[in-house]
């Protein structure tokens, strides 16, 4: 009899080869706005998407596909100025209550002050995996990419192309990884100064608003997922390559400057949090 990995291998191939590989984008076609009464607006025949919040309200899109593996990339342009007690979030997320998500969130600051980049993984609804990190530019003064890369053995977290955070397929050690549930691509821009800013100790300043953050070049290269997809095959243009990517020394390298660095907090190194013992996934993280 095959082994439980064995079969699982055999599976995830089959779904893989199941699916049809989206390339660059565009916003009118690839996403729809989810809410925001007229606050999110798709600009330049669909080359740019904006968000806005006001005391009123946020706005938020998704993706018009789900998604099971791929490379995301998407160009961000933040909040400028006070944008204390805002959020700005991008992320990918399944349906139901043992839902996978995996998270980049932009906390806002006082003006001078640097954003903080907030990571998240959920797998079958645990979460509790949070790093966060300052940048080592100004992400309000221009567009930079942030990117993820899920593939079966890996998610990979980056930044203009530096990899930021890896989080690896751990499930022989009983760690539930992200394989199975297809996810949208989703974006909002929100006001949470209850927690964003410094613990919520600095409120947004509604005097700024409204607060505005901009998206634009768009592209994945992923696995659309599909109820009638096992008649479909496999577009790649790169032959799937990001499937079985995984960081070179050189992309260690560069992650390892990026965590000593611009690190700011790591729920692997918080024995405070974890007194029975870290998650058995930061043994090897």
């Amino acid at each position: 009899m095959a082994s439980s990995s064995s079969l699982m291998l055999l599976t995830i191939a089959l779904l893989i080869s199941s699916f049809m590989v989206a390339s660059a984008g565009n916003f009118n076609q690839d996403f729809k706005i989810t809410w925001g009464d007229g606050r999110a607006n798709i600009l330049n025949d669909g080359q740019l998407l904006t968000l806005s919040l006001d005391k009123a309200s946020g706005s938020g899109f998704e993706s018009q596909n789900e998604y099971l593996f791929g490379k995301i990339d998407m160009q961000l342009k933040l909040v400028a100025g006070n944008s204390a007690g805002t959020v700005t979030a991008y992320y990918l997320k399944s349906e139901g209550s043992t839902w996978d998500e995996i998270d980049f969130e932009f906390l806002g600051n006082l003006s001078g002050d640097p954003y903080i980049l907030h990571t998240n993984i959920f797998s079958q609804g645990k979460g509790n995996r949070e790093q966060q990190f300052y940048l080592w530019f100004d992400p309000t003064a221009d567009f930079h990419t942030y990117s993820i890369l899920w593939n079966p053995q890996r998610i990979v977290f980056s930044v203009d192309g530096t990899p930021i955070r890896e989080f690896k397929n751990q499930e022989s050690k009983g760690v539930p990884f992200l394989k199975s549930q297809a996810m949208r691509i989703h974006s909002s821009l929100w006001n949470a100064d209850d927690w964003a800013t410094r613990g919520g100790l600095v409120k947004t300043d509604w005097s700024a608003a409204p607060f505005t953050a901009s998206y634009r070049n768009f592209n994945a290269e992923a696995c659309i997922w599909s109820s009638g997809a096992s008649s479909c095959s496999s577009t790649s243009t790169n032959n799937g390559g990001w499937l079985s990517q995984e960081l070179d020394s050189t992309s260690q390298e560069r992650m390892r400057w990026v965590q000593k660095n611009y690190m700011i907090y790591n729920y692997c190194a918080d024995v405070k949090r974890f007194p029975q013992g870290l998650p058995v996934e930061c043994s090897t993280s």
